[in-house]
């Protein structure tokens, strides 16, 4: 799909040069002299190589379609993760390199989004918050009141997060995946 260089937004995917693109940062231009432009910085993600290009605002370029699924993880080996559909029960493996740290905070049957570009998977998507439990926190400070003190904690992934004081080894928790930020205590 065309879009114009003015609609370009980071997170997108494009088809540029023969290869796939992740859009990491963009700055609209407009010079006091010559026409407005996009400046692009770009991570191909077959390669691992990073691209700034400057589009001019006439220009289109071509938006790469994904297609997205529901799928459940089911377990890791030392290269990959596993996933099913949950509705036609046919597995699928994903490398660690693609998954990230993403891969960290996957648990039994989570359900997940994965993108598929010319049917290779190329990201997964996590839900916004997840159940973890701690494993080791600091102990609170008698007489630390202060609404903004937080106290570093360990999960059970091995994820270093920072926690309120009143919570202690042991507690379960709410975790937002987008930011590794503790929501509530469960």
């Amino acid at each position: 799909m065309k879009i114009n260089a003015g609609e370009i937004r980071v997170g997108m995917l494009l088809e540029y040069k023969n290869d796939l693109w992740q859009v990491l940062k963009t700055q609209h231009v407009k010079p006091g002299k010559g026409g407005a432009f996009a400046q692009v910085e770009m991570k191909s993600l077959n390669k691992n190589t990073k691209l700034n290009e400057r589009f001019r605002s006439s220009e289109t370029v071509e938006k790469a379609s994904l297609e997205e699924m529901t799928f459940n993880y089911l377990y890791s080996d030392e290269a990959n993760y596993f996933f099913m559909d949950p509705k036609t029960f046919e597995q699928i493996e994903i490398k660690k390199e693609t998954v990230g740290d993403k891969g960290k905070l996957l648990t039994e049957n989570l359900e997940v989004s994965v993108s598929f570009y010319n049917e290779n998977p190329i990201s997964i998507e996590l839900p916004n918050q997840v159940e973890c439990k701690i494993e080791t926190t600091d102990v609170a400070i008698k007489g630390q009141t202060v609404s903004s003190s937080y106290k570093p904690a360990t999960l059970g992934n091995g994820l270093s997060i920072q926690v309120p004081p009143f919570i202690e080894t042991g507690d379960k928790i709410i975790l937002d995946t987008r930011n590794l930020e503790y929501v509530k205590k469960i």
